[in-house]
């Protein structure tokens, strides 16, 4: 995790383990596009499986995209309610959603490797951007604000969830966090672009 901040401002980048399990499953089962944003796939790219045998007693992909669009949208803070716990083997959080439950008690053991390995490669990543002060470029946006507007920020928080995609971009969600492929501060212009004009409106 990074930290960044001033008098008021806080500025944080971290990844998230429950999003990179749920990452895993859309990907695995196929259900690209899936989603608010609709971010791109996983990388490294997740194989996918045939989803019908597993949900067709609970109505088939449809039935699972939806149950997982509720889940990410819970999991990203935009869905009210908070997002089951995820307790194996049986999922009991998820009994209301069938198809995702399956899929869960399917594919449970793959996708939690799967995100452990991607949270140490996170964290190795994000050192080594500390380390070449590479996240110095949050506290020069809010800078570059400050002289701009010829007065201090206004108080605010902001919070980039940081997960390995493979498109390097970022979304903005509403009031105040980011998605974002954990590659693209390694092209600090095009980072600028996504960061700038969220920056520029909360501060």
């Amino acid at each position: 995790m990074h930290h960044t901040g001033g008098p008021g401002w806080r500025i944080t980048m971290d990844t998230s383990g429950p999003l990179l399990i749920a990452l895993y499953l859309r990907d695995a089962s196929g259900l690209a596009g899936a989603g608010t944003p609709a971010l791109s796939a996983a990388e490294p790219a997740i194989k996918a499986v045939d989803p019908r045998q597993l949900t067709h007693a609970v109505g088939g992909p449809d039935v699972l995209r939806f149950e997982w669009e509720q889940w990410w949208s819970q999991l990203l803070g935009t869905f009210p309610g908070k997002p089951p716990e995820l307790v194996p083997p049986d999922f009991p959080g998820f009994d209301g959603n069938p198809a995702l439950q399956r899929v869960l008690q399917a594919h449970f053991g793959s996708a939690l490797t799967w995100a452990r390995e991607r949270i140490s490669d996170y964290e190795l990543f994000a050192a080594r951007r500390e380390t070449l002060g590479e996240t110095k470029i949050l506290a020069r946006l809010v800078q570059d604000r400050e002289l701009e507007l010829g007065r201090n920020s206004r108080d605010f928080t902001l919070s980039i969830l940081e997960l390995p995609l493979a498109e390097p971009r970022a979304w903005f969600l509403e009031p105040d966090r980011m998605v974002m492929s954990q590659s693209l501060l390694s092209s600090p212009e095009t980072f600028a672009s996504y960061v700038q004009p969220v920056v520029e409106m909360l501060a």
